[in-house]
């Protein structure tokens, strides 16, 4: 009598895979709390955010980039503004969150740089909150509109909004500096370059979208990817290599007899 065939053991490594994964929500779900605590503790005075809001506006006029007013009034009353400001609420509560389980899924690596990225970003945007809270341009008195409160029902400027959320830490803009860095990863993953083309330009419509609803100057755009960029050196200088990696080695187990077997080989 030949040794039946063994089973293939899927269920373990799929009990295995959960259990991790579920794990790294936990991180990301913990480290999210922490960041969203102390940016609200961080709050600055209004007085003080617009004063650095008029601050950067006369920045950007004097190198020529103060582009807010124009990019809102091109885009007022047209379907590309409903788009975007769906596309503003999407960005950080839909779009991060499952670009990091598809990114999971699809390469460790590129998930692991990813993660560090975003939680390196989170400590360094911290401590800029404290020291240079920014109101927003919907906020800062200068004209511009709130579109997303006033097109889409989703009140921004509503008690029960702002206790979840720093409405003065406009600078840096982690909407485009997690597009960006959410768009290069996705498109690490991908080999379609249709695909790889429309993951990459997440980021430059977040930028725009950013603009155009009245949530953030171009100025901090620029902080946004600079921190992004440091968020993915301290990311790469905190782990040099994977610490998930796609597969783990398995040395080989040798099927046991069986009771036929056993019997045969005893005679």
């Amino acid at each position: 009598m030949s040794a039946a065939t063994l089973p293939r053991p899927s269920s373990p490594i799929r009990v295995r895979v959960t259990s991790r994964g579920m794990g790294q929500v936990g991180v990301l779900l913990g480290a999210y709390i922490l960041y969203s605590a102390a940016r609200f503790v961080t709050i600055g005075d209004l007085p003080a955010a617009r004063a650095h809001a008029l601050w950067i506006l006369d920045l950007e006029r004097r190198l020529g980039v103060a582009s807010e007013g124009s990019v809102q009034r091109a885009l007022d009353g047209t379907w590309v503004i409903w788009v975007l400001n769906n596309l503003y609420l999407a960005a950080q509560l839909v779009v991060v969150p499952g670009a990091l389980i598809f990114v999971y899924r699809r390469s460790r690596a590129v998930y692991t740089r990813l993660r560090n990225t975003i939680l390196a970003t989170w400590l360094i945007s911290i401590p800029v909150y404290a020291a240079f809270p920014v109101a927003p341009p919907r906020l800062a008195g200068i004209g511009l509109v709130d579109t997303i409160t006033t097109q889409t029902g989703f009140a921004m400027d509503s008690k029960l909004t702002t206790s979840f959320y720093n409405p003065l830490a406009a600078v840096p803009s982690l909407h485009v500096g997690f597009a960006v860095a959410v768009g290069i990863a996705v498109a690490a993953t991908l080999r379609h370059p249709v695909a790889k083309t429309i993951a990459l330009l997440w980021g430059p419509t977040i930028g725009l979208a950013v603009v155009a609803t009245g949530n953030h100057f171009v100025f901090d755009i620029a902080a946004g990817l600079v921190a992004s960029a440091l968020g993915y050196v301290a990311g790469r200088l905190v782990t040099r290599a994977p610490v998930l990696p796609d597969a783990r080695p398995r040395s080989p187990r040798r099927p046991r007899p069986m009771f036929a077997d056993a019997c045969l080989e005893g005679r």
